[in-house]
Order: structure tokens, then C-alpha cells, then sequence
């Protein structure tokens, strides 16, 4: 009696874990994937540390959706196209595995040129505001104090971006076609940004390559404090930026 209670118990355990890992997989596949920021790419936005979660419903399902990235379909299902201006993760066109997070600029159609440091779109400058110079804390790749705009949009979504000098090597360029179905993506460190502008390097991303829109930072690290380091952990955890919405 004892060994079959004992059998009976283990199946329940095995039953219970298959349906966590099954719940864990429908919510990571078609709600919220999280995702962490390994560069310097998008301070000041994202600083290297930050944990946030992508909502996988934004732009509808491909088969980057799916964990592995696994081809039992091709295209986008329930597809809605970003909007300028948000963040996005995407895997890179080159090998369509490796996860990057810029900002999308460009939508199909669109022509964008960068000219002295200043980002034009269909031929016309977009806004850009000096405010303040930005000192980024220690470690999350960039070095201050640096240039800091606010920069806007054609559809007037408003971010932050900064600059070393509008003289840097892609802070002139020729200017870009965004292909159909494709998307001209930046980040907002824009001197230390591999993105769009470097074709050989980024180039334009498909639709189909675009994972999902990033929402909120639930956790963020300054790197001080190693995992086995508990004692350091508070003084190691960015408060501030916890349950911050990403503009």
C-alpha cells in the first residue's frame, strides 16, 4: 500500500511539473518572453543589466515566435506592423538566431538618411532637442559626459538618444529605401550602435525577423554583485528603473 501511494505521488509530481513547464511555454510563446540587455547599444534607454519583458502578441506570430525559431510556417499570423519609435527584439537577418533590441526608425517605403548626426526621414530632418548632457553610471557601455537629445518622430513619439559628436562614422550616410516588409532599426546610443546603417553588419530586418515589442523593466543589476555575492545584492539593484515603462 505504502509503495503504491509512493508510485501514486510521483506520477502527481511528474504531472504537476509538465504542466508548469506546458504554462511556462504558452506564456513565453504567445504573451511576454524576457529578455536581458548584454550592450551599450540603447543607453539611454536600456542600460546593460536591465531585464524586461517583450509582449509576443504586438506584431502577431512568426516562427520566430516559437522557441528554437523552428520553420513549420513561414510569413506572420495575426500581423500588426510596429509603430515608429518603438523598441523592438529581433533576431539578426544575418543568421536569424542572434537576439538584438533597437529602436525602430524606418517602416517599408520609407527613405532615411543620417546627415551631420541628425536623422532625416523622407527627406526632412526629424526634431532634436539638446537637454542636458547624460553621465552614464559605471558599466553599462558608454563613457559621459556624452551629447543628449530629445529626439522626435515624424508620428511624434518622443525618446531620448545620445551622441559623442555628430562627426562619428555613421553620422553621415547615403540614403536608405526601406524594402517592403522590412524595417530600418537604430539604437539610441547612436555612435555606438550596430544597426541599419551597417548593412554588411545589421541591414534592414524583415517582418518576419521581429519577436515582439519590448513593455517594462522588472529587474535591473549594476553588475557589482556576482550571483554567490547575496550580501552585495542590495546595494547592487537599480530600484529606480524596476517596473519602468520603455519609451
Amino acid at each position: 500500500m505504502a509503495k503504491k501511494k509512493s508510485s501514486g505521488g510521483i506520477w502527481e509530481t511528474l504531472r504537476v511539473i509538465a504542466y508548469a513547464v506546458l504554462i511556462a511555454l504558452f506564456i513565453r510563446t504567445f504573451a511576454f518572453e524576457p529578455f536581458n540587455i548584454p550592450s551599450g547599444s540603447m543607453v539611454p534607454t536600456l542600460l546593460v543589466g536591465d531585464y524586461l519583458f517583450v509582449s509576443k502578441f504586438s506584431y502577431g506570430y512568426s516562427r520566430y515566435s516559437i522557441p528554437l525559431g523552428l520553420p513549420i510556417f513561414s510569413g506572420r499570423v495575426i500581423a500588426s506592423l510596429p509603430e515608429q519609435g518603438d523598441v523592438a527584439v529581433f533576431k539578426l537577418p544575418r543568421d536569424n538566431s542572434t537576439d538584438y533590441i533597437k529602436r525602430i526608425i524606418g517602416l517599408p517605403g520609407d527613405r532615411i538618411q543620417v546627415i551631420d548626426g541628425i536623422l532625416h526621414i523622407n527627406g526632412t530632418a526629424v526634431e532634436r532637442q539638446r537637454i542636458q548632457d547624460y553621465n552614464p553610471p559605471s558599466g553599462v557601455g558608454a563613457r559621459g559626459p556624452l551629447h543628449q537629445y530629445i529626439e522626435v518622430l515624424p508620428n511624434g513619439r518622443a525618446h531620448l538618444i545620445i551622441e559623442e559628436s555628430d562627426a562619428a562614422a555613421f553620422d553621415n550616410t547615403s540614403e536608405f529605401l526601406v524594402p517592403e516588409d522590412h524595417f530600418f532599426v537604430m539604437g539610441d546610443n547612436r555612435d555606438n550602435s550596430l544597426d541599419s546603417r551597417f548593412q554588411n553588419g545589421v541591414g534592414f530586418v524583415p517582418f518576419e525577423n521581429l519577436v515582439g515589442r519590448a513593455e517594462i523593466i522588472f529587474f535591473s543589476t549594476n553588475g557589482d554583485a556576482r550571483l554567490w555575492e547575496i550580501w552585495k545584492w542590495p546595494w547592487a539593484i537599480r530600484y529606480s528603473r524596476i517596473f519602468d515603462l520603455i519609451n
